[in-house]
């Protein structure tokens, strides 16, 4: 079964983190153009350290594995089904990197003194969690759906066979072992 919900919050983390890489290593804007995106309005005569290569170089470079393990965890979700035992792997390691990177932007700004920047990193990481739940409860989902299309299959096969052996012993027919049903 293929996971949609899955995929799409998947494609959707990895452009996101994507986007603020490629905002963040403009040339003209750098990080407070990539915290103007997420909702912070910084003063940029205040923070000159923000454009630094320094900077900007680590972040962006966070930001870019975070949407490549994204984009993994969405080619992982087309070719995988959610039954194979590293399907939850990917998706975790991606969330918890994007986490960590959230972190370490709300720990920086932190330590810059950047006002307004602590509800912007929450609502984010409220948004991370919310996807993360939504995909591990999609995961389960199917994987639940498949076992009980299963049990049902075996439950039905059983039912035949039963039905199948009475009517050879109501019959009189040979059964596999050569007797008759009497």
């Amino acid at each position: 079964m293929r996971h949609v919900l899955t995929s799409f919050l998947s494609v959707h983390w990895a452009i996101v983190f994507a986007l603020l890489a490629l905002i963040c290593i403009d040339g003209n804007r750098g990080v407070a153009a990539a915290l103007g995106v997420l909702g912070v309005t910084v003063e940029s005569a205040r923070f000159v350290n923000l454009e630094n290569v320094i900077v900007v170089a680590p972040l962006a470079t966070a930001l870019l594995v975070v949407s490549v393990l994204f984009f993994w965890a969405f080619v992982d979700s087309l070719i995988n089904d959610g039954a194979s035992p590293g399907a939850d792997s990917v998706v975790r390691m991606a969330f918890i990197s994007a986490s960590g990177v959230l972190s370490m932007i709300l720990i920086g700004g932190a330590a810059q003194g950047i006002n307004g920047l602590f509800m912007v990193v929450a609502v984010q990481l409220a948004a991370l969690l919310a996807s993360y739940v939504a995909m591990l409860a999609e995961r389960r989902s199917a994987a639940a759906s498949d076992d009980a299309d299963f049990h049902a299959m075996a439950h039905s096969m059983a039912k035949a066979a039963a039905h199948n052996s009475l009517l050879s012993l109501i019959s009189g027919r040979t059964g596999p072992n050569g007797k008759g049903g009497r």
